[in-house]
């Protein structure tokens, strides 16, 4: 897990070793990887280079603004390996939280400098909700690859109490991240740990 050490991707990686995950946390300084893993019950913490060799799912966990520059660096050491992208770009104004301005998700420009097939999803779950165990509502996940797609969705459904739900394709993710500014707004107004339940489904 790239960005395992902030909020987020610690309060993931605790949640998916509880459900019996096995999780290597990544970071820039392998130290305080190895510190938050303890911390987190994962297998192992590493600099984020070694913490992607061998793994079957990289999940990028880094801040927004991060993540695309540690994508780029760790293209190599990712080679093909699947990646869930679970950033959000949010501006911050007077009148709420917006999405980012570029009309392109992050996972979308995540995907343009990986050979790896990137899926996007779990961004109406927040750390507070993991933090107290399997978040309510649905968690939705967007890919192009199927395969990874499949594997993504397996994932998730250990995340929530209600059902991981294939959103369609990639250019979705639009959707998805700047629903978490949606979220985020929520939050801020009614003081609470808003998350999504899709209904009419069979």
């Amino acid at each position: 897990m790239v960005g395992g050490t902030g909020d987020f991707g610690l309060a993931l990686a605790r949640r998916l070793v509880a459900a019996g995950e096995e999780v290597v946390i990544g970071s820039r300084d392998a130290g305080r990887a190895r510190a938050k893993a303890a911390e987190a019950g994962a297998s192992a913490g590493a600099a984020n280079e070694d913490a992607v060799r061998g793994a079957d799912l990289v999940v990028l966990a880094t801040k927004a603004e991060a993540a695309l520059a540690t994508c780029g660096a760790l293209a190599a050491a990712i080679g093909e390996t699947p990646v869930l992208s679970v950033a959000s770009e949010l501006r911050f104004t007077k009148e709420g939280v917006l999405p980012g301005a570029d009309p392109r998700s992050i996972a979308e420009r995540t995907q343009e400098l990986l050979r790896a097939p990137v899926t996007a999803g779990l961004h109406s779950l927040a750390a507070s909700s993991l933090g107290r165990g399997p978040a309510d509502g649905d968690a939705l996940v967007c890919g192009d690859d199927a395969a990874a797609k499949r594997l993504v969705l397996e994932l998730a459904a250990k995340m929530v109490k209600g059902r991981a739900l294939d959103a369609g394709p990639l250019a979705s993710a639009r959707a998805l991240e700047g629903l978490t500014a949606v979220i985020v707004n929520l939050n801020r107004r009614y003081k609470g740990h808003a998350g999504v339940r899709v209904t009419g489904l069979p």
